[in-house]
């Protein structure tokens, strides 16, 4: 074998190296390919798993819309008592009316005595009282006004007879209208029940116009009592406010509901965007402590006058616990100081735990909460971290309820304030229009105000209609000082 051969075999050797070279790029590059895709479709996992765990207890998902494989909430520990009022509680009876204000007095007066067959006579001084109610039925009132239609010899024009003020041009008056607006806006009642049930109740013949007319005119003699309520809401020391979706026009194109409570009002007000400029149309200017759940569109108010919603924050710890690895543990950590403060908060809120105790206990619970804070944002790239940096940079806002009496922990008053709209929009759909987004923003504020202040809602709307029509200032949704004094009693 000469030099030839082993050149030979030397080019096919080194041909054959360069391509198991080749191959084995050609396999780095593909394993490279496959470990991004595994890396993505973990992280993909991880996310879907994530929300598949999403429930009520670890996001603001409504109980309703837990599916069957999310576990089920902790039951209270039982307490050993029978269902129903307990031994010694206090008991609440339907008072009976004055003697002056019942309609027919009927004497159950015993004639022989039941034991011995006695005639019995006299009559006792002091009866026991027992009263039943019943429903008169109603007849509607109709006024007929004949417009006569005269002559004038002289130039021969024909003068018709107008109708007194106060008189509506349509075939219904303000009580009618204040009715089609309560069971609309309070009772949640279609346009399409409203006739049957005025049918039904009043022998009352409406068309579905007759309706939507009737909303109308409510409408408009609410407008001035709703705005002057919320320039009054927005003055208020301590606000609650809070948003959810609606729907509005032909194509039902989402819009937000936005509330805000305070101790004597309740405003409304449907807006296009969920943003800091509609949270400013509402609230105005930055005035008094705002208890909110942490949306952006709240974060212009300024930290040390904002509160942050613990049962909010509570579900967000939860997701973080359930991530497993560090962020289970600094998440239990978490749970561990949110109950310690849930508990100590109840005390004072019952009056067992004085505020000056409470607020020497929240010291080092700061103190150990911020710290988990601080590990959280310094995990590496996760939600965990996010979440830990927002709130390490508005920590301020998580302690506002400490030293500023009168503000709460949570944003329960306004969540519970913005259900009754959520229902509405579940039973409805939404509105067709503005102005019908301009009625519900209105019958809801008056609604949950007027509750708020434990005064009649029908008598209000009936008095702000007859007020529309005859020109006159509607009623007031602002609070008297026997409604203030009514309401901190209540509280």
């Amino acid at each position: 074998m000469g030099r030839g051969w082993r050149d030979k075999k030397i080019a096919e050797l080194e041909s054959e190296v360069a391509r198991f070279k080749t191959l084995v790029s050609e396999r780095d590059r593909q394993i490279e390919q496959l470990l991004s895709q595994v890396q993505e479709l973990t992280a993909s996992v991880k996310k879907l798993e994530e929300q598949a765990r999403t429930s009520s207890r670890n996001s603001s998902k409504p109980p309703s819309s837990d599916g069957p494989t999310a576990p089920p909430r902790p039951n209270k520990p039982p307490t050993g008592r029978k269902p129903g009022g307990q031994p010694g509680h206090e008991r609440h009876e339907r008072e009976l009316l004055p003697v002056d204000k019942v309609s027919k007095i009927v004497a159950c007066i015993p004639k022989h005595c039941e034991r011995c067959a006695k005639q019995l006579r006299g009559e006792d001084p002091e009866p026991k009282r027992h009263q039943v109610t019943e429903l008169p039925q109603v007849q509607p009132e109709v006024t007929e006004f004949q417009q006569h239609s005269l002559g004038c010899s002289g130039c021969g024009h024909y003068t018709l007879g107008k109708l007194p003020s106060g008189v509506p041009t349509g075939a219904f008056g303000p009580s009618v209208d204040a009715t089609v607006a309560l069971l609309m806006g309070v009772y949640r009642l279609s346009k399409r029940l409203v006739p049957e049930l005025m049918h039904d109740l009043f022998g009352l013949q409406m068309s579905l116009g007759a309706v939507i007319g009737c909303q109308q005119a409510a409408s408009e003699a609410l407008a001035v009592p709703v705005e002057k309520a919320t320039a009054f809401a927005q003055q208020e020391p301590v606000k609650h406010a809070d948003e959810t979706s609606w729907r509005e026009g032909p194509q039902r194109a989402r819009v937000w509901l936005w509330t805000v409570v305070t101790s004597y009002v309740t405003v409304f007000r449907i807006h296009a965007r969920r943003n800091a400029n509609a949270a400013r149309e509402l609230l105005g200017q930055a005035c008094g402590v705002l208890v909110s759940d942490r949306h952006g569109g709240y974060m212009w108010w300024p930290d040390c006058y904002h509160q942050f919603c613990w049962a909010h924050l509570k579900r967000d710890v939860t997701k973080i616990s359930e991530r497993g690895g560090a962020s289970q543990r600094i998440g239990n950590e978490m749970l561990e100081e949110i109950e310690r403060m849930f508990t100590w908060w109840h005390r004072v809120r019952d009056g067992t735990l004085a505020r000056s105790t409470f607020q020497v206990y929240m010291r080092g619970l700061r103190r150990r909460f911020e710290e988990l804070l601080a590990q959280g944002a310094a995990l590496p790239k996760s939600k965990t971290r996010k979440t830990c940096k927002k709130l390490l940079k508005h920590a301020e806002s998580l302690w506002t309820f400490v030293y500023i009496e009168g503000v709460e922990p949570t944003n329960n008053r306004a969540e519970r304030a913005v259900r009754h709209g959520v229902i509405l929009r579940k039973i409805s759909g939404g509105t067709n229009s503005e102005t019908g987004s301009r009625f519900i923003e209105r019958i809801l504020t008056v609604h949950a105000t007027l509750r708020q202040q434990q005064r009649p809602i029908l008598d209000f709307l009936r008095t702000a209609c007859q007020a529309a029509l005859l020109g006159k200032p509607a009623p007031s949704l602002l609070p008297v000082p026997a409604t203030i004094q009514r309401i901190r009693a209540a509280a």
